[in-house]
């Protein structure tokens, strides 16, 4: 049997996140080799700044550590963490040796947390830069299908049921307005993040305070030279040996914001597709089905649905983590960490791949759309029937008895005998009709019947989309690629 954490080969598990799904650059992200070389660093960044403010640390030890930031032996920390059973000291040996004029300072005054959270706010900063991107380029390519499609009728549906008409652009602008809110919320909380800082065991900063002498000027200057160091802005004034794991509840949850999202925009382009108005793209030599080779499936819809529901679950796990973190730390908070946070984000990733891809391609059947209007549409187009008639000279409550008889015989047809709706010939065989016999195509173009819609895209693209995107310019030309 494989020992645990074996990953290798096909005879062990490994996440279809990572091995099947999500890009490589995500991957890396969350990789050991990133998050061991950012340990490293942030020893480097501490002992640069204890040396800067007149701790015994000289410019050799600061070199060496310099010239080994990758110089990682896994192997040898994995065998220090299997005697030691802590990974970070594991790790601060690892390095030790290879830094043997250095070893002595390495972690010098730090707790575990001063690597193991700062690490973790710098990977979560970092998946968000990855993945912001990629949610703008969503967006659009929405937009541009929501342009070249805002003045396509299609029946809109209430309850999944035929109601008024609307266009396919306003429509998919449903769908761009729910990105558009996370797009922001996700600015918003990459922005918020804030750097765990030199805080010591229990938040106190106490062991730097012994270091400089009870110099408390001192304490402050090396956290924030650490801070600005690793690129932020801010660090928490307050932690117990953790950062609030509140922080992790908030990414988590607007990562699940994208999830709810994705999960009605997909389903949206599934119904769609059983309607035949609608397709995502389908390549020449795709499958649908092993056993019917006619079928289309939206396949890659039906994985942004499976996965999202999958990304909006995972919130649950820091809501918990932080409920029961006791006083300045508890360590049951850490193996679910170390899976929630990095599947949340492979799975964000993922999710939005295979969107790009699907908005990239996605097919418009308007003779499909066109053929089920015109089968609502006689019912709809009643009330304007009936004011034609009204300032034609006729009564309102005669000619509402009429359209009602004659609708109900239409709706027999298409129920009882499955025929098409034909409650415009019968209204134009009835000679009560003969006013305004001359104005039904008038009447009943569907483009009368859809509203400020055409110009609602056209106000929201250009008032809220667009200065949203500029940010994203320079990236908006990437394709996706899809993993599988």
């Amino acid at each position: 049997m494989a020992a645990g954490g074996d990953h290798g080969g096909p005879d062990s598990y490994r996440s279809p996140l990572a091995s099947r799904y999500a890009s490589p650059e995500m991957c890396f992200v969350f990789s050991d080799r990133y998050k061991f070389r950012t340990w490293r660093q942030l020893w480097l960044w501490l002992a640069e700044a204890q040396q800067t403010l007149g701790l015994p640390i000289t410019d050799e030890q600061i070199q060496e550590m310099k010239s080994n930031l990758d110089n990682i032996d896994f192997k040898m920390a994995a065998e220090e963490e299997k005697h030691l059973r802590h990974d970070v000291m594991a790790h601060v040996h690892t390095f030790g040796y290879c830094c043997p004029k250095a070893a002595g300072i390495i972690h010098l005054g730090a707790t575990s947390c001063y690597v193991g959270d700062n690490t973790d706010l710098i990977i979560l900063r970092n998946a968000f830069d990855l993945i912001l991107p990629k949610l703008a380029r969503v967006i659009s390519r929405l937009a541009c299908f929501a342009k070249e499609h805002a003045n396509l009728p299609t029946l809109g549906f209430t309850h999944f049921q035929p109601a008024q008409l609307t266009t396919v652009g306003k429509r998919c602008c449903l769908w761009i307005q729910d990105l558009c809110m996370d797009l922001h919320n996700w600015k918003r909380v990459r922005d918020d993040l804030r750097f765990r800082g030199v805080k010591g065991t229990t938040g106190t900063q106490a062991s730097f305070l012994q270091l400089f002498e009870g110099d408390h000027q001192k304490v402050e200057q090396l956290d924030k030279m650490v801070t600005e160091k690793a690129g932020f802005k801010r660090a928490f004034i307050i932690t117990g040996q953790t950062y609030t794991r509140k922080v992790d509840i908030e990414v988590l949850s607007v990562l699940a914001g994208l999830g709810a999202s994705v999960h009605k925009i997909c389903t949206d382009i599934r119904l769609l597709a059983n309607l035949k108005e609608m397709e995502e793209p389908f390549e020449k030599q795709q499958i649908g089905s092993s056993a019917m080779p006619y079928k289309r499936n939206p396949m890659r819809s039906e994985r942004c649905c499976s996965l999202a529901r999958h990304l909006m679950t995972l919130v649950m796990d820091p809501l918990q983590t932080a409920s029961v973190q006791w006083f300045e730390r508890t360590l049951d908070d850490s193996a679910n960490r170390r899976i929630c946070l990095a599947e949340a984000f492979l799975t964000a990733d993922t999710i939005l791949n295979t969107l790009q891809n699907i908005s990239e391609g996605l097919v418009v059947y308007p003779k499909v759309i066109e053929r089920r209007i015109r089968q609502e549409l006689p019912f709809m187009a009643t009330e304007n029937i009936i004011m034609a008639m009204v300032k034609a000279g006729g009564s309102r409550q005669d000619c509402h008895e009429k359209i009602r008889v004659l609708s109900q015989q239409a709706a027999a047809v298409v129920k009882q005998e499955g025929g098409d709706n034909d409650l415009i010939e019968r209204i134009q065989s009835d000679a009560y009709f003969s006013p305004i016999h001359s104005q039904l195509e008038h009447l009943l173009d569907p483009s009368s019947f859809t509203g400020r819609a055409p110009q609602q895209v056209q106000r929201f693209l250009e008032e809220e989309v667009y200065p949203l995107l500029k940010p994203y310019e320079s990236v908006m030309n990437v394709k996706a690629e899809l993993c599988l």
